[in-house]
């Protein structure tokens, strides 16, 4: 598998490469049994620190997605066949941008509670 990783963009590269294994199990290039790369060849190939590459692979592993063979490497899990949950990584983006822009949790429930309800929000409300 190949990663494509953007250090431009605002979604941390951990999560990137989360979101990466993420959809190539949803869509079935990544099949349970199949070997990703090693923490330090997908470091040096993607340029990034391994630390992050290792952070990435433990949180997969903690979601059931991978798992992790002592001396063999990280698969993908026996389980994996069914769908992770695919909202998860669009979740942790939405949370990161929505705290980078200033947006707090409770603004980000009324944002979303409008978009999902159809309802105006406070501020709609007192402009109308």
């Amino acid at each position: 598998m190949w990663f494509r990783i953007n250090p431009s963009l605002a979604l941390p590269i951990y999560l990137q490469i989360i979101r990466q294994v993420e959809g190539g199990v949803e869509r079935g290039t990544l099949r349970p049994g199949d070997r990703l790369p090693a923490v330090r060849e997908l470091a040096v190939s993607a340029a990034v620190n391994p630390n992050t590459v290792a952070r990435a692979y433990r949180e997969l592993e903690e979601r059931g997605i991978v798992e992790t063979r002592r001396g063999a490497g990280t698969f993908i899990g026996k389980g994996s066949s069914t769908r992770p949950e695919p909202l998860q990584s669009e979740l942790d983006l939405l949370l990161t941008e929505a705290g980078r822009m200033g947006i707090g949790d409770e603004e980000l429930l009324r944002l979303v509670e409008r978009r999902v309800l159809g309802r105006p929000t406070e501020s709609e409300e007192t402009e109308q």
